[in-house]
């Protein structure tokens, strides 16, 4: 791996832990002005202190993101279908590499949706977008969009998903949590960090699933909703840190998520 390549992994899996936490708020590219997220910036601002990685599309972050923070980017750079369509698989790359130089991205991410009438299609976008990536020592994140057949959530699927990004030439892989999470993690030679997908029912529901994939192989989560749709955001985002960086228990993270609703926690 060269030296950019490497660089601009180890900024967002950070070398002390191994691991990150990645804060996705790039549901906007096809869900619109998703609820919490109607104004990034007021979303993020007090979010980003806290997060090792910032998962945003270019239209947010040369609007909502303040170029002095020094938070990486995970720039989205695929699209092409809104929530309004039935087949979400249908996308293509629409940010270049270009110009993910140019807002100086430590990563770009792009969705492939494996088993639906689009997955040649979004492994291809997934090809060339990896052979861009490796000319200039970018990583390329896969992320195995499953659009709306969330059933598709199992060990034997997500497994396929992965290992079929990997085998393309991703960097890293993003995917969902399972029952035998195990088995997806061990059929996967790239680090695989864990989806929050929709907004679970408790935060100890979120903890559990977060200490669970770490245990079973994931290098770290890229939650968006169950974070900043949260009543209390930041005492959120503290304590998922907490069981990435700091191997806290379920329990331990729920008396810090509770110990800074108490306190009021803030941002900047």
């Amino acid at each position: 791996m060269d030296w950019g390549m490497s660089n601009r992994i180890s900024r967002m899996i950070k070398p002390t832990t191994g691991r990150s936490v990645m804060l996705a708020c790039d549901h906007g590219y096809f869900m619109g002005p998703t609820r919490k997220l109607e104004n990034p910036r007021e979303t993020i601002d007090p979010l980003i202190p806290y997060a090792d990685t910032l998962a945003v599309t270019r239209g947010v972050l040369r609007t909502s993101v303040d170029p002095k923070w020094d938070t990486p980017i995970l720039l989205r750079v695929s699209g092409g279908a809104s929530i309004l369509k039935e087949d979400l698989s249908d996308e293509e790359i629409t940010t270049s590499m270009r110009e993910a130089l140019r807002l100086n991205a430590a990563a770009v991410a792009i969705s492939i949706f494996v088993g639906t009438p689009h997955e040649k299609q979004s492994l291809v976008n997934l090809s060339r977008l990896v052979d861009e990536g490796e000319d200039y020592g970018m990583p390329v994140m896969a992320i195995t969009a499953v659009g709306k057949e969330l059933e598709k959530r199992d060990a034997k699927y997500l497994a396929l998903a992965c290992r079929l990004g990997a085998e393309i030439g991703a960097r890293i892989v993003k995917t969902y949590y399972c029952e035998n999470f195990s088995k997806v993690a061990n059929g996967s030679p790239v680090p695989l960090v864990v989806a929050g997908g929709p907004k679970l029912n408790t935060e100890t529901d979120v903890f559990n699933l977060v200490h669970n994939a770490l245990d079973e192989g994931a290098v770290g989560v890229d939650m968006g909703r169950n974070i900043w749709q949260n009543d209390h955001p930041v005492a959120m985002i503290k304590a998922i840190r907490s069981i990435v960086h700091e191997k806290a228990t379920v329990k331990e993270a729920v008396d810090i998520f509770n110990e800074n609703k108490k306190a009021g926690a803030h941002g900047r």
